[in-house]
């Protein structure tokens, strides 16, 4: 009895450090940021890909070649969700220049459980969501979508190995297609590194 008791013990210790461990990671990495080495050489481009927008109509990502993107990996219930209404806003004031593209995903604590209506209508009735949306992917996993397998391995985008580590990171991909930049949930429009790389 007391050896099952030692282990159910063990056990709960366990999950309960790797919960620590895993939230720690997190929020110590929520400001983590990359920026593009001299010399990159990448295999294709963000322009080779094609995604479904939340209405399920397919959208050939080279339509957005010739601008600056931001790209975020979003959640309807994450403690960053309200920054939806801080990327609107840049949405509205830059968005002709540098265009956000939304990506929901449920790899972080489940917090994107809904269809894309559901994501839809959240983002429209509680943050007025104009900028471009797409339909839920797997940003990481086994089930990893080719585009952000492309946006987070080195081999294939030529120098960023940064997958996404909770909701709301951000990719900035060029006028050429090409990441530049990798920014962490923490970093929001007005911080003067994410300014910077955006060219503002």
């Amino acid at each position: 009895m007391k050896v099952i008791l030692v282990v159910i013990v063990m056990a709960v210790l366990g999950a309960v450090l790797m919960n620590f461990t895993t939230i720690k990671n997190m929020l110590s990495d929520k400001k983590a940021k990359a920026s593009i080495p001299e010399n990159m050489s990448s295999k294709g481009s963000f322009f080779d890909y094609k995604m479904n927008a939340l209405n399920g109509e397919s959208i050939d990502l080279s339509k957005f070649k010739g601008h600056k993107l931001v790209v975020l990996n979003v959640a309807s219930k994450c403690g960053f969700t309200p920054q939806y209404a801080d990327w609107q806003k840049f949405h509205e004031e830059h968005g002709k220049d540098i265009i956000v593209l939304g990506f929901p995903a449920n790899n972080f604590g489940g917090q994107e459980p809904g269809s894309s209506g559901e994501i839809a209508e959240f983002c429209q009735l509680n943050y007025g969501v104009t900028f471009q949306m797409f339909e839920k992917i797997d940003v990481i996993g086994a089930n990893q979508a080719p585009l952000f397998q492309w946006l987070s391995k080195k081999e294939l985008n030529g120098w960023n190995d940064k997958a996404p580590t909770w909701n709301f990171c951000k990719y900035v991909i060029n006028e050429d297609g090409q990441v530049t930049n990798f920014f962490a949930s923490g970093i929001k429009p007005d911080d003067a590194e994410f300014m910077a790389a955006v060219g503002l």
